[in-house]
């Protein structure tokens, strides 16, 4: 085997036939070391055949079963009785709220997962995420998150609650050379857009917006330049390769060289599938969103409404 050689998490995963989520786990808690290239984590073979000799004649990855689904059961059995919660989303605040939940809910681990709004959903619906975060809006209602929920969340039982609502809108280059006023501005020519990606919160927040204003996709200079997260759409704008991208208000306070013109205020919402396993780390979840512990740390934040934190939306 090459020293050069090295495999990315998707490849570890198929050679141990365990889920990725596992695989991610491993590196956090530093017991197989990995390195980053560009957005992608890279396992050099040298460390995983050291890894998987070290597991050879205890419990390890060997012991995993390899018929479970790609999902929290064989994460479990290797965590040795720590149940893995998978929480989506890529919002401080949810940071935070694993770190309340490790401290507070003894035996379960927090495992994060950045997935947009869209994919979080039907990686529950899939069974791969215990608890989703979600910004979704639909343009016909002007209702965020509850459409989406249920038609993707079919057959299940879940709980949806405010974890707080937030300003989205546009960022723009200081002193908003176009003159940006609102979502019918999009048309103008000339102007650059940064986009997000498919299935991210935002992404679908432009896409409603430039269905109910009448404006084409494909007329928009830019629509196809994608980046991954707020603070990504933000520096684009800040650097001057682009007029105008979607996100919201505290990703330009961090960035600081761009100007942010609010638009809407959106609701951002957690999802928890409700089960006899589930019960008491939901529980926790909802008595941690109420604590001033947890409400004392997002109000340092700026840009967090949190008037509704906490208050159940809808439980099935």
């Amino acid at each position: 085997m090459s020293s050069d050689q090295s495999y990315t998490t998707e490849e570890i995963a198929q050679l141990l036939k365990i889920s990725k989520l596992t695989v991610y786990d491993l590196i956090k808690k530093g017991k197989l070391p990995a390195y980053r290239v560009g957005k992608q984590m890279r396992v050099d073979a040298t460390d995983l055949e050291a890894y998987k000799r070290q597991s050879k004649g205890g419990v390890g990855l060997s012991a995993a079963s390899t018929d479970e689904p790609p999902h929290i059961r064989s994460a479990t059995k290797e965590l040795a009785g720590v149940r893995p919660l998978v929480i989506t989303g890529q919002d401080m605040s949810l940071d935070i709220l694993s770190k309340h939940i490790e401290k507070q809910a003894a035996g379960f681990r927090a495992l994060r997962s950045f997935a947009g709004s869209l994919d979080s959903l039907i990686s529950m619906y899939q069974g791969q995420a215990d608890l989703v975060s979600t910004h979704l809006l639909d343009g016909d209602t002007g209702e965020y998150n509850l459409p989406y929920i249920r038609k993707i969340l079919v057959g299940s039982s879940y709980i949806v609650v405010n974890l707080l609502a937030r300003q989205a809108g546009f960022y723009v280059r200081q002193g908003n050379p176009f003159g940006l006023k609102g979502w019918q501005d999009l048309d103008k020519p000339g102007l650059r857009l940064v986009n997000r990606e498919i299935g991210s919160g935002a992404r679908v927040l432009l896409d409603e917006q430039l269905r109910l204003h009448r404006i084409a996709p494909s007329s928009l200079l830019g629509y196809d330049t994608i980046e991954s997260n707020h603070l990504a759409v933000a520096g684009k704008v800040g650097l001057g390769e682009a007029d105008v991208g979607i996100g919201i208000e505290k990703a330009a306070a961090i960035v600081g060289s761009v100007a942010f013109i609010p638009l809407i205020r959106e609701r951002y919402d957690l999802v928890m599938r409700k089960s006899p396993d589930n019960a008491r780390w939901i529980e926790a979840v909802l008595d941690i969103l109420k604590s001033e512990a947890y409400l004392n740390e997002l109000r340092a934040i700026q840009g967090y409404d949190l008037s509704e934190t906490g208050t159940i939306l809808l439980e099935t």
